[in-house]
Formats: structure tokens, sequence, C-alpha cells
């Protein structure tokens, strides 16, 4: 049998291990699923015949380098910075390597030892990155197929609340890691490119600067830029392109309530607030703003961010408990966003019964026989239920299929790669497809940024 060995089971690892499982008996796979908990890969082998949960250390380097020699491929879900040991190991004894994560540079470093070993190190194989990578890469091969030019190049993706659990004012709910949601945007400045001219947003900006867009049957949704919308510019062949702009999904009026907690200080992790374990929601609130001998709490933050008392706005803030003097931060020597982490979870849990969403939506405009044109491209997967949930689809299912396709020697080239070349991506999309990740293309009139072509 070809022994599969998937490193790490948490929530975007079910699809993933699922889809394996499935298909063990007529590819004739055997997985072995190791993770610190036990009883976590445990519940996902779900006492299949052809699989085995261990107990996995990856700091154990005697057991790391046992398990690696016995697999055929070795898919990790690690966090990001933990890949490396894996991928050292996968090198030493010539197995191959799937990943979900972008690749880091010292993940790059191994590319010339891959391909002397005839190894495929496939990583950003996921949802973002990865499914992103393969819906563009295939619409932009076909419009340059056809001897298009690409002008223009957007591609955003949220993790969301479906419509029928979306209960709360901010239209949202944690689906992945909350620390990340947080910490969105900092560490630098957005930069992109719009109709020819470099642009910059910095942090303290990045959320009052929104794109809006609409999904057939789903409605409208507003987008902020990412940190660097032009890493992929070269690796997608859009470097002559005027616009490329990558950008991250919520519901519209998510943005603008988000930026008061930013603007407050409330996303700072750069520093820890005294006495935090003793403090209450409503003191920890107070800490940001002046001291007044007579005005409340509330009357300051209103009069600070120029809130009206009738503003949407405010019933966010108050929906967060925020000027709550009962409850108690109980964090000991938290930073602004360990404490603001710790009140998001509270409310924006995903409860038992809910479902989550993504949405992906590329708008990719370009010149064919002397004419403008555009393709919007948009995507949108509801999850099953709070193990199969659509991240864990979208992020685990591509992973699983490249891993066999790997097996089967359907997928050859060898080397550190991400999945944008057709002979990858064509398959992976076509079988994504059968498990509801299905992409809707539509010819759009191309308006760009610039239609009556001025210099800004």
């Amino acid at each position: 049998m070809k022994h599969i060995l998937v490193i790490g089971a948490g929530r975007s690892a079910s699809s993933l291990i699922k889809y394996l499982l499935d298909h063990s008996e007529k590819e004739q796979l055997y997985i072995t699923i190791g993770d610190l908990s036990i009883e976590l890969a445990q519940q996902k082998t779900n006492n299949h015949k052809n699989a085995t949960a261990i107990a996995f250390d990856v700091f154990n380097e005697d057991q790391r380098k046992a398990e690696i020699q016995k697999a055929t491929v070795v898919i990790s879900m690690l966090p990001a910075h933990l890949h490396i040991e894996v991928a050292k190991d996968c090198l030493t004894y010539k197995k191959h390597m799937v990943t979900a994560s972008y690749i880091s540079p010292a993940m790059l470093e191994l590319d010339e030892a891959a391909k002397a070993n005839g190894l495929i190190f496939m990583n950003e194989v996921g949802l973002d990155p990865g499914i992103d990578h393969m819906s563009a890469m295939k619409v932009l091969d076909e419009i340059r197929d056809q001897g298009g030019n690409i002008i223009l190049f957007e591609s955003f993706c949220g993790g969301l609340v479906a419509p029928e659990s979306d209960t709360n004012l901010w239209n949202y709910k944690f689906t992945w890691n909350p620390r990340n949601v947080v910490l969105a945007g900092q560490g630098g400045a957005a930069k992109f490119i719009q109709e020819g001219t470099y642009k910059y947003i910095p942090y303290s900006k990045l959320f009052r600067r929104t794109e809006f867009l609409e999904v057939e049957d789903f409605g409208r949704f507003e987008a902020y830029a990412n940190r660097d919308s032009l890493k992929y510019r070269s690796v997608y062949g859009l470097d002559n392109a005027l616009t490329c702009y990558r950008g991250t999904i919520r519901r519209v009026g998510y943005s603008r309530a988000w930026d008061i907690l930013v603007q407050l200080g409330m996303t700072d992790d750069s520093y820890i607030i005294d006495n935090s374990e003793d403090m209450t929601y409503r003191e920890f609130t107070n800490s940001f703003l002046p001291y007044h001998p007579t005005d409340t709490v509330e009357i300051k933050l209103r009069a600070i961010q120029k809130i009206d008392q009738d503003d949407v706005i405010w019933d966010k803030l108050v929906e967060l408990d925020l000027f709550n003097p009962a409850k108690k931060v109980e964090l000991v020597k938290a930073t602004p966003a360990q404490i603001l982490e710790k009140i998001l979870v509270e409310k924006w849990a995903l409860q038992p019964e809910d479902k989550d969403m993504i949405v992906m939506y590329h708008k990719i405009g370009y010149e064919l026989h002397g004419e403008k044109k555009q393709i919007d491209a948009t995507m949108v997967c509801i999850g099953d239920d709070q193990t199969y949930t659509a991240m864990a689809k979208t992020v685990g299912l591509p992973v699983a299929i490249t891993a066999l396709k790997i097996i089967n020697k359907e997928i050859t080239t060898p080397g550190v790669q991400l999945p944008i070349k057709k002979d990858v991506y064509q398959p992976i999309l076509k079988e994504l497809e059968s498990y509801g990740v299905v992409f809707k293309e539509k010819a759009v009139s191309y308006l760009g940024y610039n239609p009556l072509n001025v210099k800004n």
C-alpha cells in the first residue's frame, strides 16, 4: 500500500483526512495521522481500517524521521514556520511533500536539491494561497491563449459566516485563527498598483479604503487591501498589468466599525497592559480614553471617534460588551490585542449549529483585438457543519487531491513550487467542482478605474 503521513489534525484537516480515507480502498492508501493530541487524531481516523492515529511531536527528531521514512508523501498541516524541518527530512529520505502554506525563503532554498532528487514539494495549495492561484491562472491562461493582454487583476477572498448563521451586527464570526483577524493588516503598509501608479495604505488608514463587490445571490461585500498585492505579479505574468490588487472580503460595514478599534489602539500587540487580569471590559475601553471628571466612557468614546448615538457603529461596539463593568479580562500581562481577542471570541465564536462560508472573487481586465474586456469569476462555498466547514473543504481538499495525484504520478514536475501550471491546476479545479467548489465566470463590461485615461 502507498503510505501518506498527515502531520496535524486540526480543524482544517477534517475534509483532507476524510478524502484520503474515502479513497484509501480504491487507491490502496494507508494513512498515518499524527497530532500532539492523539484524541484529536483518533477522532479524524474514526476507526478506519486503513488509518492509524499517533501522538506526534514535530520536535521529537527521532519520531519525526522514523515516520517520514515510512511515507510515500508527507502532508504537513503544521503552522507555517514548522514546515522546514519536515521538508529537510523529506529531502533526506526522498519523500514528496505537500503543504497549504506560503513558500518561505527557507523552503525555497531547497528547490535545487528537490529537483536533483526528483521530489515534488508542493506549497500554497490550500485556499488562499491555493485555490486563488489555480482559479486565477485558469482565466489568465485562457485569455492569453486567445492572444489577450492582461491590464487589470484583482483578487479577493474571505472566510465569513453563512447567511443562515449571520446573527450579529458585525455580520462576522471567527472561521479561522482569531489572532490573525485581530492583527490583520499590521506589519507594514498595504501596497498595490492601480492604473500604473503604485499605491500605499498605512495600517492606520487601511480599513477606511475599501472596494465594494456584488456576488450574485449573496449580495454586497467590501474588501480591504492585503499587505502585499505585488508579490505574485511576476509569478502570474502580470508585470505589465496596470492594476494588481489583492484584498480580504468582509460584509459591508465591518471595516468602518473595525477601524474604531484600530484608532483606539485595541489591536496593538506591542506592549503589555498593567494589571490586565483585574481589569473589567469597561476599564479596558476607558484605558484608551482621556480622563474627564464627569463624562462617561460612552460619551468620551463617541466624542473622540465622532460617532452619532444613532449610528449602527455604536450598536456594534455595545454588542461587543466593551462597556460592561462586570466582566473581567482575567488575562495576566496581556497586550491590548490579546484582550480584544478574548472579548471577540466570546461574541464571534461559531455556535454548534452555525455554518461558515468562503467567498472568492477575481476581476480580470484585458485587451483583445483592440477592445477592452473583463471576466469576473466568483466562488461561494458553504460548510456542511462544524467538522466539515467551508474552510476545511477549501483548505484541505486541494491538498489531499494534490497528494493523491503525486502518488499516481499525475503531477510529476519536481521542485519547490506552487500550483500555477495547467497540468496541476486543471485536474484539481475539475475535481473540486464535485465537492461544491465551483467558480462562476461571467463576461462583464470593462471600466477599470480610469475610463477617461486621466493620469491620477
